[in-house]
């Protein structure tokens, strides 16, 4: 999660060092619409689109340190457009003052042979979900509202489950390093969803998604202490069952 559609993916390169800036939380099911209606009132005068995506995981794993990791994404609903490949760095998540999570991100556009191409380079396929929703813009600000659901034969993305009773809401934006006023009003936009949703600024070394048990309950590790909680609270997000990006 993540990881915004495919179809949408700004492609940085060249010497521009880009940060991602991330508020993550989560929506109940039944409350989905009245979020959807104050995101239009909210953002800017355009319907939302819609997608549905199909992301793959790769890790590469060295004698030393942890795993490189790897995202490749295409879209479902457009199979001909070209796949996307991101890499996402440690998040920067020390500075008390920035409000949102810091992580340096690079995004590039790929042919449909990526998964080979990967496999070639000694990468394996870790795991991999089917992303469905609505994006949102408001200026430079992107919000996406995602439904994830996990994949019950690989590679079979007709036969899926969803992972919770939940919408996953991701508030993002994607600048030049060094603007960290960005996170300010990325605050600001936040606090006017409230209580619809609270976005938070989520530390993915503190809460790291091991294991969906059902779509009712699902197990998650914080530090050395396990519990189980009840679908709803979305378990600070499936995607950081990648271990944190690294």
């Amino acid at each position: 999660m993540e990881a915004p559609p495919v179809s949408v993916l700004p492609i940085t390169g060249g010497t521009i060092n880009m940060m991602e800036y991330l508020l993550q939380g989560d929506v109940l099911d039944q409350a989905l619409e009245s979020l959807l209606h104050r995101l239009r009132g909210l953002c800017d005068n355009m319907e939302p689109e819609t997608f549905a995506d199909h992301e793959l995981v790769y890790l590469l794993k060295g004698q030393q340190g942890n795993p490189f990791l790897l995202r490749a994404r295409r879209s479902l609903s457009h199979p001909t457009v070209p796949w996307h490949l991101r890499y996402l760095g440690q998040p920067e998540v020390g500075d008390k003052s920035r409000h949102a999570l810091v992580r340096n991100c690079v995004d590039v556009a790929a042919s449909h042979s990526l998964p080979d191409f990967l496999n070639e380079m000694g990468f394996r396929m870790d795991h991999e979900f089917v992303a469905k929703g609505h994006i949102f813009r408001k200026g430079v600000l992107k919000v996406v509202v995602s439904k994830l659901s996990r994949i019950l034969v690989p590679e079979n993305t007709e036969n899926t489950e969803p992972l919770s009773l939940s919408y996953l809401v991701e508030l993002s934006v994607l600048v030049p390093a060094g603007q960290d006023t960005m996170s300010e009003d990325m605050r600001s936009f936040a606090e006017q969803l409230k209580p619809l949703v609270h976005l938070e600024k989520i530390d993915p070394k503190r809460h790291i998604v091991l294991l969906v048990c059902s779509i009712q309950q699902v197990r998650v590790q914080q530090d050395t202490t396990s519990w189980n909680v009840q679908t709803g609270q979305f378990v600070l997000i499936y995607i950081f069952k990648t271990y944190s990006d690294m």
